[in-house]
Formats: C-alpha cells, sequence, structure tokens
C-alpha cells in the first residue's frame, strides 16, 4: 500500500497538549483493530495513520464505479428508488463543506456536512453523495436523478422523497420535463389547507376508509391520495395543546410584569417587543389574538384558527404521477412510507451502530470517503441483519406482517414471529434473542490464542502456532446463518 504524502495533501488535526493528530474517530477504531485478531486476521496489524489516508483516497477514486455495481445489483427498470437528506455536524477545521445551515442534529454553533443516500425499496444502500452543509434538501435531487439515469442507466424509475425534498418546483422542472420519470411524494401542509378550503378534502372522505383518491385542477395528470390515521391525528392534537399552554405559561409573564406595582412594563412598542421575543417560539403565534396598549397586555386563543388546524389533523396526501395501472392506491401509499427505512439507515450511520462523527478532516475527498466508508459499513450491516434475523429481534417474515395490517395508514404490525420473540426473549430455536450490537459484542468474544509450546529437554525450537477458541452453540448458529466457515 503506497504511503500519502505530507505537505499540501496532508488532512491530520492536531489535539493542542496531546501530541496526537488525527482525520477523524476511525483512527481510533483503528488502532482497537490493530491491536486484536482482527488485524492479523485483515493484515492490517502494521497499518499507519498514513497508510489509511492512502486508502482513503483510493476509494474515494472508485466510489462511483462501486455504486454502479451496486446499482446494477439491487436495482432494475421500473424499480423504486428511495432518496433522503441527513447532516451532521462538524467539528474539524476548514473544510470547504463544512457549512452553516438547518440542523438535523439541533446542534448549534457548529458547520455542518449534509449527505443524501439513495436505497432500494428494501432499504438497502446503493449510493450517498455529500453536500456543503448550507445547500436546500431540494437542490440536491437533480445530481440523484442524473446518477440514476446517466451512471447507472436505469430510464424507467419511480423515486420517492419526502414533501420537502420533491416540491412542486422540483417537480416542475427536474421531473416532468424527463420521460421515464416518476415520483411519489407528499403535500406540503398549506397545499393541503387550500385543498380544504375549496372543499375538496372533507372529513366524510373518510366515514368508510381512511385513504381516498381525490381530484384537483391545480395538479393536472397527477393522482392525490388523501388518508387519514386516528394515531397521528391524537398525537397532533396532544401536542399543540402543550405547545399552546407553554406558550401561554410564557405570555403570562408578560402580563403579569404589566400589572405589577413597582416597575411595571408599560410603553405599547416595548410591551410589543417583549410578546415578539415570545409569542412564536412555539410556531403557536398564529393562534392568539393579542391586545397590546400602553399599560396593558392580553391576549386569548384564537379557537377558530385552532378548529380549523385540528379538523385536518392526522391527514396527509400522498401526491404521484405513477398510474393506478403500476400502483394502486394502498401500493402508492405504502411506497411513501417505505422512506421510514432510509431513515433506519440514517440513524444506524449517525447514533446506533456506526456512529459517523466525529468529522476532522480538512480536505473535501477525505470527508466523502469517510462517509462512503460509512455507508459500505451500513451495507454490510444491512446483509448481516438479513441474514442474522432469526437471532435477532427484527422481523424476519416483513411481508407477512404487511398482511396483517388493517390498512396501508394503518400501525405497522409485526409477524406472529416477530412478537412471540418480543415477548419471550426467545428464538424459535428457544436461545436468547439479541440486538444486533449484543450479538456482534456475544461473537466478539470468540478470540485466536498464541499458543507457544513449553520447551522439553533435548527437544527441537517448539512450533508456535494460533487456535480458536471454541465457538458456543450460538456464535456457531450466528457463523452458519452468515455462511461464514470457522476453522479451527
Amino acid at each position: 500500500m503506497c504511503r500519502a504524502r505530507p505537505g499540501r495533501g496532508d488532512d491530520r488535526e492536531s489535539y493542542p497538549g496531546t501530541g496526537v493528530q488525527a482525520g477523524h474517530g476511525s483512527l481510533a477504531l483503528h488502532a482497537d483493530t490493530a491491536s486484536s485478531s482482527l488485524g492479523q486476521q485483515l493484515g492490517v496489524e502494521a497499518v499507519d495513520e498514513a497508510d489509511l489516508y492512502a486508502a482513503m483516497d483510493w476509494l474515494v477514486q472508485r466510489q462511483a464505479r462501486i455504486e454502479t455495481k451496486l446499482a446494477h445489483r439491487h436495482l432494475d427498470e421500473g424499480c423504486l428508488v428511495l432518496y433522503d437528506l441527513s447532516s451532521s455536524y462538524y467539528t474539524g477545521t476548514h473544510c470547504p463543506l463544512a457549512q452553516f445551515g438547518h440542523s438535523r442534529d439541533r446542534k448549534t454553533g457548529f458547520p455542518q456536512i449534509e449527505y443524501g443516500l439513495l436505497c432500494n425499496r428494501d432499504g438497502c444502500p446503493v449510493a450517498v453523495e455529500v453536500f456543503a452543509g448550507n445547500v436546500g434538501d431540494p437542490t440536491t435531487l437533480g445530481p440523484q436523478l442524473q446518477k440514476i439515469r446517466a451512471r447507472f442507466r436505469i430510464r424507467h424509475v419511480v423515486v420517492v422523497g419526502d414533501r420537502g425534498m420533491i416540491t412542486s418546483a422540483r417537480i416542475r422542472d427536474e421531473l416532468k420535463p424527463v420521460e421515464g420519470l416518476d415520483w411519489i411524494t407528499a403535500l406540503r401542509a398549506p397545499a393541503i389547507r387550500k385543498l380544504a378550503e375549496a372543499g375538496i378534502v372533507q372529513p366524510s372522505l373518510f366515514d368508510d376508509r381512511d385513504l381516498a383518491e381525490i381530484h384537483a385542477p391545480e395538479y393536472p395528470g397527477e393522482r392525490l391520495i388523501a388518508c387519514r390515521n386516528p394515531l397521528l391525528a391524537a398525537e397532533r392534537t396532544r401536542k399543540r395543546e402543550v405547545l399552546l399552554q407553554a406558550t401561554e405559561k410564557e405570555l403570562d409573564t408578560i402580563v403579569a410584569a404589566t400589572r405589577r406595582r413597582q416597575r411595571a412594563l408599560t410603553g405599547q412598542d416595548r410591551i410589543a417587543l417583549r410578546v415578539g421575543k415570545l409569542i412564536n417560539r412555539h410556531k403557536m403565534a398564529k393562534h392568539f389574538h393579542l391586545a397590546i396598549t400602553d399599560t396593558s397586555f392580553a391576549y386569548q386563543r384564537h379557537a377558530e384558527q385552532i378548529a380549523a388546524e385540528a379538523a385536518l389533523d392526522g391527514i396527509y396526501i400522498i401526491r404521484t404521477s405513477v398510474s393506478e395501472h403500476h400502483f394502486d392506491a394502498e401500493a402508492a401509499v405504502q411506497a411513501y412510507t417505505d422512506l421510514a427505512v432510509v431513515e433506519h439507515a440514517f440513524r444506524s450511520l449517525k447514533t446506533v451502530d456506526l456512529k459517523v462523527r466525529p468529522i476532522h478532516h480538512r480536505l473535501e475527498d477525505r470527508v466523502r470517503a469517510h462517509v462512503f466508508l460509512c455507508m459500505l459499513a451500513y451495507y454490510v450491516e444491512w446483509h448481516m441483519r438479513r441474514s442474522l434475523s432469526p437471532m435477532l429481534f427484527d422481523d424476519e417474515d416483513r411481508d407477512l406482517a404487511r398482511t396483517l395490517r388493517r390498512s396501508v395508514v394503518a400501525p405497522a404490525v409485526r409477524s406472529p414471529g416477530a412478537a412471540r420473540k418480543a415477548r419471550t426473549k426467545r428464538t424459535a430455536a428457544n436461545e436468547p434473542v439479541h440486538s444486533f450490537q449484543t450479538l456482534l459484542h456475544d461473537l466478539a468474544t470468540l478470540a485466536t490464542n498464541r499458543m507457544r509450546p513449553q520447551m522439553v529437554a533435548g527437544s527441537t525450537q517448539p512450533v508456535e502456532f494460533d487456535l480458536l477458541t471454541t465457538p458456543t452453540n450460538l456464535q456457531r448458529r450466528a457463523f452458519e446463518l452468515l455462511e461464514v466457515r470457522l476453522t479451527l
């Protein structure tokens, strides 16, 4: 393996007072790997930091080729492609990709990078692309469409993205003009309110079913599928009431300030300035009537506004160009809800299993290589979870679970086998059920021991050899499911 040259391309970040230099957290992971038998098995015992950087540079140059092969393996003509965007805050310095933007980590004070993930319908990742941290979600869609059609050479595809990704502008400018490109997305809340005001969306739509196809002149040649989820409606009602009460509590402090005997808050401008700082902290300003004078402040709830919003609680509308011949209403709704598997991928990448953070790289391509490595790791995890599902809490019969749902709008249910595992904490083979992490920790107890036979008088120099510890039945079962052959 070639050694990376220091100097212009040096990506190392120093930690003052420690003498330690690191590009990101994966170097610490490499230290763990190199000091264990895994490093010996992989032949990376003597690898240093420069070798890792060189490997990352080698990998990022081949990212397009690798993604194309993954796409050919997991995508085909007419397939669904799920796309979503996430972000991670950046703790290094000097990387042009790190910019301040809308933080999905809710981490203020740090710049961030954004990355878009393409998955097939089952959530298997095929491609990832890194963007500057201040890029808007919809503007990242175009490069993905180009990637799918030009690099992957898939002419007919159905792209699924959320309402913030596939906007009306993207549909008009990037999707409709291209033959063979279909989409599934959802309407934003203002568009739903507009349809309700026009009488197109009414509660009576859901008297018999929790979904119904509707038509609106604003969306010619498209299908709209209105859905109502009672559980989502109840949660939105609860959350709104909590936010209303939180807003009232803060407004009450201003009312009290105008009524106190000493140093009362006076002046219409001063009172209005204080109200302005608080009224929309919880995005509830539209639900209140305000009355401000030079010596007083009062408020009351806007009952009609609240009732109008409450009437749409739990209602969402799927917007698609896919014909009913290819996808009926339930299939279109299911395709949109399948975006949840991309969210699962992001959770695994960011917090649960792989931990893409911290990111310290200064060079753009090193950041891209770092995120791509994490995607490839999740690709391995995705396949491992599928194979190990009989031993995990994961549902190994998702197709059966879908057929058991009362409706595609209703909450997801687990298959009988998965429900039994969750209830008894035992597998069908009467073994303890694991999470993915606890199973990996169990497998990690399998070790390679270096054996040094004791010298016997008159014997020649003994030959050292490695001996693998005897695997437990659970470990044997896991490796059988992974189709990994153990050499004892």
